[in-house]
Parts: C-alpha cells; sequence; structure tokens
C-alpha cells in the first residue's frame, strides 16, 4: 500500500515513540453532532482506540449516548440546538444560509458546555467530525493536535474558487450573509483564532477522509500531506439487526433515502410500481418516520415496507440498491458490489451520484425523473451488467487495500507519538 512523505514519517514517530513507552495510553476526545451520517462513520475508528487501551470520550447530545458507549466510549453530554435526526426536513430550511446559520449558533452555544465538561479533564488529542466547530477551538485552547474524521468529500486545490466563491456570491451581497460571517469572525476571535471562517471550517490542519477515495471528486488536486483516504470503517453490525433473503427472490431491490430525507411518498409509490410488479422480484422499502404506510396504497405482497432498516445486513444479499447517494450509503454499495440508482436529495448526495454514475456503477436519477418507467429501466440495465459488475468488483478491490478503521487508528496514534517525540 503506498503511502505519502508525511505518512512515512509519522509512522517511523510513532514506531520509536511507541518502544520507548508502551504503556502510557492517551486521552483522546472525539466531537460530533446528533446525526447517524456524522456519528456513525466515526464510531468503529473509537472502538478501535478504546480496543488499543486509549481512554476515548465522545462529545455528544444524550440522544447518541447508548450508541457512543457501546464503543466503550465515555459519553460527555451537551445539549444541541440543531434538528434531530427525526426531524421533518424542512425544519433545516431551504437556502444555504438556513443550512450554515445553525451550525454556527449551535457551536457558539455548545462550546460553554464543553469547557466545563472537560474542564480539569483535557485530552491528549482532539479527533472531530467536520461539522464540529468547538473542538478547533478546544484543540487551540489546549494546545493538543486536532484530527478531522471526514464523513465526506473534502476541499482540493481550486475547491475555494470553483465551488466556495461562486455558492457564496450571492448571499454575500446580503445583510444576512455579511452578518453571519461577522459573527463568525467575532467568535473565533474571542476565542484567539485569528483564521478566517472558511478556511477554518473547510481547511483542517489534518484529516483522515472516511470515504474511499473513488468517491473524492478532483482527487487528484487532494493534498495528501494533509488529507489521508482511509475509506469505509465497517465493523460488525450484527447488533442492528439481520434479514433473510425470501425463499424464491430471483433479484433484491432495497430503496432508502437514509435518514434524514425520507419524506417522499410519491417517490416511494413510484418505486411499488417500478419494482412491485416485476416477476421474481422483491423489494425492501424504508420509508423513514414521516411517511406511513398508508400513503402508499396498494402494495404487492413482494414489496416489504419498513421505517428503519439492517442496511449492511441487506445489502450483502440484495441485487440492487435505491439509494439517497449519502456518503455512507454510498461507500455501503460499493463495499458489497451492489449496482446503484442514486436519486440524491441534498447536500453532497448531488456530487456522490454523479461520481458513481462516473466510476460506471450506477445511474443518476434526479428526483423530478424519477418515474416508474425511468426507475425500472435503469433497474434492469444495470443488474445484469456484466460490465458494471466487474468494475463493481475492482471498486470493491480497491476500498479493501485502503486500511480502513486499523490505518485509521495507526494514523491517530502516530499523531500522538509526534506530538510527545
Amino acid at each position: 500500500m503506498r503511502r505519502n512523505v508525511r505518512e512515512k514519517k509519522l509512522y517511523e514517530t510513532y514506531r520509536l515513540a511507541y518502544r520507548r513507552d508502551m504503556t502510557s495510553p492517551a486521552h483522546i476526545a472525539m466531537f460530533s453532532i446528533a446525526a447517524h451520517g456524522h456519528v456513525n462513520p466515526s464510531l468503529e475508528v473509537i472502538r478501535e482506540l478504546v480496543a488499543r487501551g486509549h481512554r476515548v470520550t465522545y462529545a455528544i447530545p444524550p440522544l447518541f449516548a447508548e450508541k457512543v458507549a457501546e464503543t466503550g466510549a465515555e459519553p460527555k453530554l451537551w445539549n444541541s440546538t440543531l434538528p434531530g435526526p427525526d426531524a421533518d426536513p424542512e425544519a433545516w430550511g431551504t437556502t444555504l444560509l438556513d443550512n450554515v446559520e445553525p451550525f454556527l449558533n449551535d457551536a457558539v452555544q455548545a462550546l460553554p458546555q464543553l469547557i466545563e465538561a472537560y474542564e480539569g479533564d483535557e485530552p491528549d488529542l482532539v479527533l472531530h467530525d467536520i461539522t464540529s466547530y468547538p473542538a478547533r477551538v478546544l484543540g487551540h485552547r489546549w494546545n493538543v493536535p486536532v484530527v478531522s474524521l471526514s464523513p465526506n468529500l473534502v476541499a482540493w486545490e481550486g475547491y475555494e474558487k470553483e465551488v466556495g466563491e461562486p455558492m457564496w456570491e450571492e448571499p454575500l451581497k446580503t445583510e444576512r450573509g455579511r452578518s453571519y460571517y461577522a459573527r463568525f469572525h467575532a467568535w473565533l476571535e474571542e476565542n484567539g483564532i485569528t483564521e478566517h471562517p472558511d478556511p477554518f471550517v473547510g481547511r483542517p490542519a489534518r484529516s483522515l477522509v472516511l470515504i474511499p477515495k473513488a468517491l473524492q471528486p478532483n482527487a487528484d488536486r487532494v493534498d495528501e500531506t494533509t488529507y489521508t483516504f482511509v475509506g469505509a470503517c465497517q465493523g460488525d453490525r450484527s447488533a442492528e439487526g439481520e434479514w433473510q433473503r425470501p425463499d424464491g427472490a430471483e433479484k433484491v431491490v432495497l430503496v432508502s433515502l437514509g435518514s434524514s430525507f425520507t419524506k417522499q411518498p410519491a417517490f416511494y409509490r413510484e418505486c411499488v410500481k417500478a419494482f412491485g410488479e416485476l416477476p421474481g422480484w422483491h423489494v425492501v422499502l424504508q420509508v423513514g418516520r414521516h411517511v406511513d404506510a398508508a400513503e402508499l396504497g396498494d402494495v404487492p405482497d413482494n414489496v416489504e415496507v419498513r421505517s428503519w432498516v439492517p442496511q449492511l445486513a441487506i445489502l450483502k444479499q440484495a441485487d440492487l440498491f435505491v439509494t439517497h447517494a449519502g456518503a455512507g450509503g454510498s461507500q455501503e454499495g460499493m463495499a458489497t458490489a451492489t449496482p446503484m440508482i442514486a436519486v440524491p436529495q441534498a447536500v453532497d448526495q448531488f456530487g456522490n451520484a454523479d461520481m458513481l454514475q462516473g466510476l460506471g456503477v450506477a445511474r443518476h436519477l434526479p428526483i423530478e425523473e424519477a418515474t416508474a418507467e425511468a426507475l425500472r429501466a435503469a433497474a434492469l440495465a444495470l443488474v445484469d451488467d456484466p460490465e458494471v459488475a466487474g468494475r463493481l468488483r475492482k471498486l470493491q478491490d480497491r476500498m479493501a487495500q485502503e486500511g480502513g478503521t486499523r490505518r485509521a487508528a495507526d494514523l491517530i496514534e502516530a499523531e500522538l507519538a509526534a506530538a510527545r517525540a
């Protein structure tokens, strides 16, 4: 497996420090928000660090305390003002400022809680999800290494010019947009940070990327002295439940729009029409908490309607995955070599859908075009195509070589060793 120069140096420092002091576990503090797509990718890394003897605390709102505790980490609880994972998607608003302002507001009110929670219990290293702005402030306050765990794409050289500036051009013409940046600047300066909010959020000093490199746009322009792609960190999911392919099912299709943007009854009805009438097909339809099965009308016996499913267990047996193309779902589809129809709903999902289609393992269908006819045509073109199957197997092999959980833990320990050297 190839390693960049920085990584080789870190490993050498780690080996030397580890030989000198094998019995000195660290206190590692992880910070995230109460969202499945931001907590789940980190859990196996946390579990591995605990297994290696480190004390790991995990700052998280109470809703996820039990899930965090199952890894062996100690939950450090704080109260969030963000919409919860079961909130109506409309709670997030529709504009860029609607989406970003809640994170700043939450960070400002969370920081005093976190300072109090860690008073006299400061860690040796900070890990954080990309949404946890207080974590970087606390790392600066404590003067300890800070490592981002990114559950989705990262910035490449030229990202600001190509994406950031065009995206912010109109909002910055408004009083609301200018006020947002002024408040962000003031909050950072109050905490001794002179960095501009954009690089503070989007340019960490060190980041482990928890997605396959194949899902990263412009991967050849990503600075791999800062960002290391360790790929999917998937562990034992048996606690989520099992699923058995029905006898006689010639094809199995899983339809899931993830955990947040699931309020799409019209789309689910199109899926029932698309696949429910195909002979020999079995459909697992996850509709989330905001749709009642009664809204789907008459559902054939070969359609299994659930509010939640053990996704990975089903994908290991499925022939097709209709997905919103979130980072987690996209890489689970790749890891199980399952062809995909990508129907993105929000944020990075549109880019992921394009990436999957570009890799030749999926079809990108905008939701307004996802009719029963279009879904069925895409499905029949994908499931028996040997070239699609071959590309999926190659991607599966490449993902396995990225190292996953163990490599992520090795790199975190290397950062610790470098700080102690």
